[in-house]
């Protein structure tokens, strides 16, 4: 197909459920990717955190490769061998847990409300955080503190309240009889880019283990190394009762995840819950491959070392250049709030082969793959720069 097809094609089939960047990607590579045009394109934002290693990384490709030659799917009612190695692989990384597959982020939040309802036991109410973001099925969506994507979707499932990020005052005022469980992102991506505040995850802690409340963090996009540890939790000095991962674990390929501690793991048996291509030989293969490439080419160092290169190279943007207002993040997870709207510097960027993300219509979202080189981010660095200088 050329490139007018394709777009005529999608407009004639495919229903319109994603605002399109007029481009069409037929390669990748690394950080880098090449259009139907062959125009190169620097990958600042790889699919919201799924290209953690990059695009196509040859360790992930040669599993996948492997595993495609000799069985791609088994339904869970048996057992395979890589799934059982992705689980107790988590394990070391994670905490003693157990694990349920899925297939996406959202599916991984579905998983934890749905397990939170059963461990309470008549207590279902979940509280949850303006600008967070857990996902777009009806749960997931009701969990959402951010009103703009649950409208036009009336009635929301109930059981949810929202309160003020990082206010533990706030927490305690929406605590009830009727609370299992709180939830959170210790850094709200699609939000903007907030970070939670170690005294008040703490506290958080705290009170949960005080009340006997359920804390369900969202790793969905902070998971895998995104924020220099494997976990973002690890960062905070806390153990969490449910993690949910998805995105960077597969290393492009769709897998979902929720850990949950031992010790209450099995409030879910037989038959309550369940997810047919969850946890598929093929996906999980790709997983372990992520996690062994993150291991042995010590990713998590450069993830810590880049991301602080990275911090230095905004600082010094927020200094020279006009227009922003503060520069937040953790690892390399990076955002950059302005002043005014950020579309235009993106598509500024896009123009000039790098691709970045605006979030909150404001801030700026830097994601690269945790293998970045200090030459790739001077290079994303410089165009930003040109982008915030010359767009009025």
């Amino acid at each position: 197909m050329k490139l007018q097809e394709i777009f005529d094609t999608y407009k004639e089939y495919i229903m319109p459920t994603y605002t399109k960047t007029p481009l069409v990607f037929v390669k990748g590579k690394g950080s880098k990717l090449w259009d139907i045009q062959n125009k190169e394109y620097l990958d600042f934002f790889p699919g919201w955190g799924v290209g953690s290693l990059g695009h196509c990384h040859p360790k992930v490709m040669s599993a996948i490769r492997d595993q495609v030659s000799k069985l791609i799917f088994i339904p869970n009612n048996y057992y395979h061998p890589q799934q059982a190695h992705l689980a107790k692989e988590l394990n070391f990384w994670a905490f003693p847990c157990k694990v349920f597959f899925c297939n996406s982020g959202a599916e991984a939040n579905e998983g934890a409300i749905k397990f939170s309802r059963k461990y309470g036991q008549g207590r279902y109410e979940i509280i949850t955080f303006e600008n967070s973001f857990h996902g777009r099925t009806l749960a997931a969506l009701a969990a959402t503190g951010q009103k703009k994507y649950q409208a036009g979707f009336e009635p929301i499932p109930e059981g949810f309240k929202t309160v003020k990020f990082n206010d533990l005052a706030a927490v305690k005022g929406a605590l009830s009889a009727k609370t299992v469980a709180v939830m959170l992102e210790l850094v709200q991506g699609e939000g903007g880019i907030n970070i939670a505040e170690k005294e008040f995850v703490l506290a958080l802690r705290k009170l949960c283990d005080e009340k006997n409340l359920l804390l369900i963090v969202d790793e969905v996009q902070t998971g895998i190394g995104r924020t220099g540890k494997m976990f973002c939790y690890q960062n905070y000095g806390i153990i969490p009762d449910v993690v949910t991962l998805a995105k960077a674990l597969g290393g492009g390929v769709p897998i979902g995840m929720m850990l949950v501690k031992k010790q209450i793991a099995d409030t879910l048996g037989p038959g309550m819950h369940a997810s047919t291509f969850g946890g598929s030989p093929l996906v999980c293969k790709a997983a372990l491959a992520v996690l062994r490439s993150i291991q042995k080419e010590k990713l998590l160092q450069n993830t810590l070392e880049m991301g602080e290169y990275l911090k230095e190279k905004l600082l010094s943007l927020q200094k020279n250049c006009s227009g922003i207002k503060e520069i937040r993040g953790m690892g390399l997870m990076w955002g950059m709030e302005l002043n005014k709207p950020g579309k235009a510097i993106v598509e500024y960027c896009m123009n000039k082969g790098l691709l970045i993300n605006c979030t909150h219509d404001t801030v700026l979202r830097l994601m690269p793959a945790l293998n970045i080189t200090r030459k790739e981010i001077n290079k994303a660095m410089k165009i930003l720069e040109n982008a915030l200088k010359e767009v009025k």
